[in-house]
Formats: C-alpha cells, structure tokens, sequence
C-alpha cells in the first residue's frame, strides 16, 4: 500500500510515523514534509511546486502524482489545502483521499459559517455576534466594556484561517479597539479579518478532543459516523504558568485526567451528536478527521472553535496511545466503512513539550543546527517530532518558529512528563526555548 502524506509540519510527522507502523504499508510520500519525515523509516518528501500545497498548482500537481505513483490513499494534513478544495478534487480524480470536501472545511476556515452551524444544530458554545460592519464592532466593543459586564474580556475572532493568530482575548477596552481596527480596517490578515465574531468569554479548562468522521448525503444515515479519540489538552502561552503571548501550542498531554465520565456524556449529548446530525442535515460530505476545541466547567462542555483536521501539537501526544493500525483507520474512513472500524488504545500517558526557535512566537532565527542525544532520548522511551527543522547535507537545522515536540510515555503523567524532559535535555539548538511545565498546569 502507497500512501501520500500532504502537509509540513509536527502533525504530519507524527502521521507519517504512525503509518509507518503499519504491515500494510510499503511507502509513504509526504508532500512537501520537512526535515523529520525525511529521516522516518519508510517515507520520502516530495517538493511541492510553490512550496504551498494550498494553492491550486500544487494541487493539481498532486492530483498527478497520486496517479502516477499510484497511490492508494492520501491523508491531508493541514487546513489551508482542505479550505481550498484538495480533497474535492481528489475525489473528482477518484482517488482515495482523507480530509473533508471544501463545503464542510468552512467550519474551520469561517468561524461565522461556524457560529451559524452550531446555532442552527444545538451545539452549546459562547454567546457570540458577526459583524462585517467596522462601526457596528466598534460600538459592541463600545458598550460592552462601558456596560455593566465590563470587567469581563471579550474574544474576537478574525472570520478567516489565521495561522493561529486571529482570536485575541482580552479585558481592556483599548486592545480591544485597537484589534477591531487592526482586523478591519489596516487588515492586518488580510481578508480573514474582513468579518469579525465577537463573543462571550468562558472559564474552565481546555480540551481538545479529536475525531475519525465519515458524513454525507451519499451514505446511509444510519452509518454516519464521529469516533473521538482520547482526550488531550495543548497549552498555548509561550511561558510556565500560562503566561506570555499565545501561540501555536507550546506542547500537549493525552489523556487529560480531569475530563470526567460526566463531562465526556456531556460532550457527546451537547456537541458530538449535535455536530453529526449537522452535518448530515447540511449534506456536507466529510472523510477525515475533526477536532473539537472545548472549554469545560463543571463538567459541562461548550464548543470554542472545530477544525477540520487533527491537532497539532495534539496529533503528537494522542498517536503514540493508540493501539489501532493507522492505515486501517484512514481507509476505512475513505471508504466509508467507519462504522465497521473498532478504535483501540493503549493505556497510560504521553507528554510532549514543544521546543521552539528565539523570538517564536514572533520574528524568529533559523539555520541553527540542532544537536539529538539519541541515547538519551531512546532510553527516556521518547519520540522526536520535527515540526519546522530542514535536513541540511545530512543535518537538521531549525527552519520554523515550532521546531519539535518530544512525546514520552509513562503510566502515570508524571511518570511521562518525567521521561519527556529528560528527552528534551538530549535536544540541543541555539536560541532553543521550552515551557517545562508542560502537564503540570
């Protein structure tokens, strides 16, 4: 079995990883990969013309070697691509492809296709408005920090895919102001900041959950499907304690020890199964993977935010807990056989620490070659997933702002945070950062 892997990042080497583990397997492509895949057993990167599998070329040119190699299943990694229509046109090829059609990626890449999504289907989430008029947002921003709710921050939410820099939480009118005109008016995201959704704040914990999917108008009803994985939690902010500038994620952990029984019977009743008969009441056709952003307090979820495609840093700490046979699980998502599939994991933790470049999440330093202690880190049980690092003559330097996580396991999560630090002791690079409360908080 051939397979292609599209997408750069942590999570596809952590995909690629995991299919690598399976005996039907023979190659795995990933377009365009990175420094990690590059080394991983099995796999070879393949450039991506433009170096963007978002962009139409590419994926036209993908389309072609999928043909040409003949391969059997394609697992697309990233958001833009899907928002963009690959898998509608793998499809159109007929080629086996998981990911979401275009039409269903808008839950990810409209946060106000989103908002209307989960009113319309009863899925719990904050309170929240949409506005394409910069005077109406100004004058919510206005009153709210003028009413008698002032002392609570607002989330606002660029309407488009931001490379996670379009939802900024704050209490003080004047970031707030300043983040309306940034988005709106000096389009700072460009056209993704055009609409804004502006909502309520909500306390609790965060959890993400991801998922194997299979919906659409051409299959039976009864055979739609959302499978959830176990739960993990990311941790944003750069710095310990949850402090500093957010950012892509900072690191993960699976499972997440306070996501109740009852919090989890909560989810399934006010989003899982609200999202699934959503789905099919819009017809939106979807062979992939989703993930639900959540907020829990006394365990009752609400949703912030899906994306159509699996976590990362998540991805890294929930793949090396399961026990199924990756390729297994993709083709029966491509083939719509989901509700045949039996999901099975192993017991215990991972943690997996993210360390990133100087200046991350901002303007930050590449070339650096990084240094693995390979003893070190194969007798912590760990695994390095590149994320933004490039093979130079037989090297890896740094070449992103998240450069790699380090995914240990253990029976207990202490028992893994333990093993992943001492992993990440083995791990050298100028410039390196790290938060070494990953787990803990």
């Amino acid at each position: 079995m051939k397979v292609l892997v599209i997408g750069s990042g942590g999570r596809e080497h952590a995909i690629a990883w995991k299919l690598a583990q399976s005996g039907r397997v023979e190659q795995i492509y990933v377009a365009p990969g990175n420094g990690g895949t590059a080394l991983e057993a099995k796999c070879r990167n393949v450039a991506v013309p433009g170096g963007d599998p978002g962009a139409l070329a590419a994926q036209q040119f993908l389309v072609n070697f999928a043909r040409t190699e003949n391969i059997d299943l394609t697992v697309v990694g990233p958001e833009a691509p899907l928002a963009s229509g690959i898998a509608d046109l793998f499809g159109q090829a007929g080629l086996a492809v998981v990911g979401p059609r275009a039409a269903a990626a808008r839950l990810e890449s409209s946060k106000a296709f989103a908002k209307t999504f989960m009113a319309a289907h009863g899925v719990r989430t904050a309170q929240s408005n949409t506005f394409t008029d910069y005077g109406a947002a100004m004058d919510l921003v206005r009153s709210h920090f003028a009413g008698p709710d002032r002392g609570r921050p607002l989330v606002i939410k660029a309407d488009g895919l931001a490379a996670g820099k379009g939802v900024v939480i704050t209490s003080r009118a004047e970031e707030a102001e300043a983040t309306v005109r940034d988005f709106m008016q000096e389009k700072a995201l460009g056209d993704a900041g055009s609409t804004l959704v502006i909502e309520e704040y909500l306390e609790g914990k965060e959890v993400s959950i991801l998922a194997a999917v299979q919906a659409g108008p051409d299959l039976d009803p009864n055979t739609a499907r959302i499978i959830p994985f176990i739960p993990a939690r990311d941790h944003k902010r750069r710095y310990d304690g949850g402090e500093g500038p957010n950012t892509g994620g900072m690191g993960a952990i699976a499972p997440v020890p306070d996501f109740t029984e009852a919090a989890q019977k909560d989810f399934r009743e006010h989003i899982l199964e609200p999202t699934l008969r959503g789905l099919q009441a819009q017809g939106l056709h979807y062979r992939g993977f989703i993930f639900f952003g959540l907020m829990v307090q006394d365990n009752r979820c609400y949703l912030l935010e899906y994306n159509v495609r699996l976590g990362d840093p998540e991805t890294q700490a929930v793949l090396p807990l399961m026990a199924s046979d990756m390729a297994e699980l993709c083709q029966s998502i491509a083939e719509g056989k989901l509700h045949q599939y039996e999901l099975k994991w192993n017991g215990g933790f991972v943690c997996a620490p993210v360390a990133v470049a100087e200046g991350y999440p901002g303007p930050y330093r590449k070339g650096d070659l990084i240094s693995l202690g390979k003893e070190k880190i194969a007798a912590s049980g760990a695994q390095v997933f590149i994320a933004g690092a490039a093979l130079d003559q037989g090297s890896l330097r740094t070449s992103g702002g998240r450069v790699l996580a380090v995914s240990a396991p253990g029976s207990s999560l202490e028992e893994a945070r333990s093993r992943a630090y001492s992993a990440m002791d083995a791990v050298r690079f100028d410039g390196m950062g790290y938060r070494r409360d990953i787990g803990a908080c």
